[in-house]
């Protein structure tokens, strides 16, 4: 081996690459150097091999926008996530609607029956006997010269409301708990 070589592979093991002891790999890669900038080929590529892609190890159908498959997954699941949130609200208050007009129509459909009703009875009330019928049996009006008389029927008993008992004296708390329980 000549010494030359041997002293730049001492030195490049040192880690000492200065220009003054550069030998010919030095030489020789700087020349490749301008030798690939003048073709327009990289540095250390070989004459005969394709140039190597910007991706490197990716593959040539990454798509449009050159994303792997992992990032297109992530991005369409980010996708549907915002979908699924601008289409949730509306539905959201479409639903609340639904029931509040149902719950509206089912009042509505109340208060249609309590009109037919009042209606009925109104015409009730415009006939003259129907008024005197409701005055005798609700109020106990009785026509001038008539004699009212009230019949206690027997199956009835007649007890006087009961007076409330005295109550203890006692502590708040327990007038409290007793008017909540109902004892």
């Amino acid at each position: 081996m000549p010494s030359g070589r041997s002293s730049d592979r001492q030195q490049r093991r040192r880690g000492d690459g200065s220009s003054s002891t550069r030998g010919n790999g030095a030489r020789r890669r700087s020349e490749a150097q301008t030798t690939a900038k003048r073709s327009g080929t990289r540095p250390g590529a070989q004459s005969g091999s394709r140039p190597r892609s910007k991706t490197g190890s990716r593959s040539e159908t990454a798509g449009a926008f050159k994303l792997s498959s992992t990032r297109r997954a992530a991005l369409l699941a980010l996708l549907l996530c915002a979908m699924a949130l601008s289409v949730s609200v509306p539905l959201r208050t479409y639903l609340s609607q639904r029931g509040e007009l149902a719950a509206q129509e089912q009042q509505r459909t109340e208060l249609v029956q309590q009109v037919r009703e009042l209606e009925l009875r109104k015409a009730q009330l415009s006939d003259p006997e129907r008024v005197e019928a409701e005055a005798r049996s609700r109020l106990g009006y009785v026509r001038p010269g008539e004699t009212p008389y009230i019949v206690d029927l027997p199956g009835r008993p007649a007890t006087p409301p009961t007076a409330p008992e005295p109550e203890e004296d006692g502590a708040w708390y327990s007038d409290l708990w007793k008017s909540l329980t109902g004892n």
